[in-house]
């Protein structure tokens, strides 16, 4: 095929592919144990994929309304109100997306503009800062402090200027599995107040929070609430990731905006699977007790490993561990991660990547989100390195 020969001024010259295809790949290569990318190896629910058999079936395949189903976003509500006291209207305040990454990218495209400054906490998930650049956004990047990966709140404050247009927070994070605090949300409460800074609050482990903690919304504070776009997942929560269904809780001045872009991004989403979710949700078990079913996993792989030459950094929501190999080997965190599949035969994920700046932290990150005999054979592995 021809190649163009016109100059082709790249809008992300530094970006290349994602860690999680590179390791993903990597490990089908090689046929490895793959605790690299974030997805399950188990099944998901009969009874979902039955509702999503029914619905199709019955003849749901065309376009759903541009917000999403009106039976899902009446679900949303109820879940949300149900389990954060909180009232969203589902006509302007809830929209179905493509997935969580899809809500993150159209509410960056939707509020930043070229020259406005976004404050992102790295580690970070490696689709913020891409999207905030996309448009023109200038990234001011705050780093979460280490050995427990907590926000320096007076360097926020130092980074806020009159050009911040968003703060981008995380919790449950990816990749650290540290959780936000009540002192940390009335941090960014204060920091916030009487300003037209927009709160972009990525959500997606709000289930899988672990040792009794709570999941600390922005919807449980009212002037966060205010100002806040909150992203969800039921890929996440349902162990569907392939399925790409998401969702987007906001006030409705800031949602009118947001539905301006979804419109042009991708419309609508997944008609049947939207109508098979918004029956499974009636259900409460299908999805509040899934912390218990992440801790055993957790549990089962942190035990699995303990006499292993490995650190354990605590993990207290999501579904991955951080684990330090320092005692092991002074290998940078990429080399090493390619050396445990090589010659292991075990992928995981390298947090150097979700730094903006050359990291030494000699930290991997797992998935347990895994059968337990998946869970037992990595284990087996890392405990013999």
């Amino acid at each position: 095929m021809p190649d163009f020969k016109g100059e082709i001024q790249s809008k992300l010259p530094s970006a290349g592919t994602s860690i999680f295809a590179v390791m993903s790949k990597l490990a089908v290569e090689h046929n490895a144990i793959n605790l690299s990318q974030g997805f399950p190896d188990f099944p998901i629910s009969e009874k979902l994929i039955a509702r999503v058999n029914h619905y199709m079936k019955k003849g749901f395949n065309q376009y759903a309304p541009m917000p999403g189903v009106k039976p899902l976003r009446d679900a949303i509500a109820a879940k949300t109100k149900a389990t954060y006291q909180v009232d969203y209207d589902p006509e302007t305040e809830i929209t179905i997306t493509a997935g969580a990454t899809q809500a993150i990218f159209t509410a960056i495209s939707a509020f930043v503009r070229e020259g406005d400054e976004v404050i992102i906490f790295e580690p970070a998930y490696d689709s913020y800062a891409p999207a905030v650049k996309s448009f023109g956004g200038l990234v001011k990047y705050s780093t979460l402090k280490l050995p427990d990966f907590h926000i320096d709140w007076g360097e926020v404050k130092h980074l806020i200027s009159n050009r911040t247009r968003m703060i981008i927070i995380n919790t449950p994070h990816n990749p650290c599995g540290s959780l936000l605090s009540k002192d940390d949300m009335k941090q960014l409460e204060k920091l916030t107040n009487d300003s037209d800074i927009i709160v972009l609050s990525d959500e997606v482990y709000e289930h899988l929070i672990f040792d009794g903690n709570i999941h600390q919304s922005v919807c449980r504070f009212p002037e966060l609430l205010s100002r806040s776009l909150v992203v969800g997942s039921f890929g996440k929560t349902f162990h569907a990731t392939g399925w790409k269904t998401g969702y987007v809780l906001a006030p409705a001045r800031l949602m009118v905006e947001f539905r301006k872009l979804h419109q042009f991004t991708v419309f609508a989403s997944n008609t049947p699977i939207q109508y098979a979710i918004a029956d499974f949700l009636q259900d409460p078990d299908n999805y509040q007790n899934l912390h218990i079913f992440y801790q055993q996993k957790r549990d089962f792989f942190v035990n699995s490993i303990r006499n292993s030459r490995f650190h354990i950094v605590p993990s207290y929501g999501t579904y991955f561990q951080l684990l330090d190999y320092s005692t092991i080997s002074k290998e940078t965190d990429l080399k090493y991660a390619k050396s445990l599949v090589l010659e292991h035969g075990v992928a995981s994920v390298p947090l150097s990547p979700f730094y903006s700046f050359p990291s030494d932290a000699k930290l991997l990150r797992f998935c347990f989100a895994k059968k337990e005999e998946t869970l037992s054979n990595a284990a087996e592995i890392l405990c013999r390195i």
